[in-house]
């Protein structure tokens, strides 16, 4: 193995950056990938609740970065989707030490076919290290001004600073919306955003029970076909973007 590394990032919090880290490792899994998602968030901890995972957490990303354990014991297997592994964020705010964490994401490239970047919203720091490593940047944006706006400034960032490429991810959408109180097309989010658009992920009240409740996503929910056809996307396969 030698694992790619995508990043996960968003202009601005809220749009469901974690979530989709979750679940697209998660599709990536059910196609026999061995994953692992790296939560960058420090202080703001959600990956966890989202594979269900919070019970098995012993350690977390600070531990394995200031040598409080082995790397291998801060990481945990999700219950509900196997081959999906995690390592959540310091549950308190903390300056993560961005060298260890390099030599971290190196260390485990080795055990998985793909590693992904939870990273923090905004630019700063985290995103400079994440750029470094990883060979996609998937830009989780809600369709409204707001999120695009502000995801056309991570989008720029990432194309001045490193040699990733960022691939836009349409989260939330409601088609009867668009053109009365979102944005005009969907052709405006990716002219706002300057990125190729690799998914579309509708809004879904499936999806809210299962983090409510800290279920597994149904797989016949249509939600879970979108992140399906991202993980297509990501390995490569060409599968047409469903809009509804």
């Amino acid at each position: 193995m030698n694992a790619d590394v995508l990043m996960v990032a968003s202009g601005k919090g809220g749009t469901g950056k974690s979530t989709t880290a979750v679940f697209a490792g998660a599709a990536l899994a059910q196609k026999g990938k061995k994953v692992l998602v790296v939560e960058l968030d420090s202080g703001l901890r959600s990956v966890d609740l989202i594979a269900g995972t919070s019970e098995q957490m012993v350690y977390d990303l600070e531990d394995a970065l200031c040598g409080r354990c082995s790397p291998e014991k801060a990481v945990c297997q999700s219950p509900f989707y196997q081959g999906l592994f995690m390592i959540p964020a310091p549950y308190c705010t903390t300056e993560l030490h961005t060298g260890k964490l390099k030599n971290l994401v190196e260390y485990f490239k080795s055990q998985f076919d793909f590693i992904l970047l939870d990273t923090a919203a905004g630019t700063g720091e985290l995103l400079q290290v994440a750029c470094e490593m990883s060979s996609t940047a998937l830009l989780v944006l809600t369709p409204d001004p707001i999120a695009l706006r502000d995801g056309r400034v991570v989008s720029d960032w990432i194309y001045s600073h490193s040699q990733a490429v960022p691939k836009l991810v349409i989260n939330r959408l409601e088609y009867q919306q668009i053109g009365k109180t979102a944005v005009s097309d969907l052709d405006e989010c990716i002219d706002t955003v300057a990125a190729q658009l690799i998914a579309i992920i509708p809004e879904s009240n499936q999806l809210k029970q299962s983090l409510i409740q800290q279920k597994p996503l149904p797989q016949e929910s249509v939600v879970w076909c979108a992140y399906q056809n991202l993980a297509a996307r990501i390995c490569g396969e060409e599968i047409p973007l469903m809009f509804r």
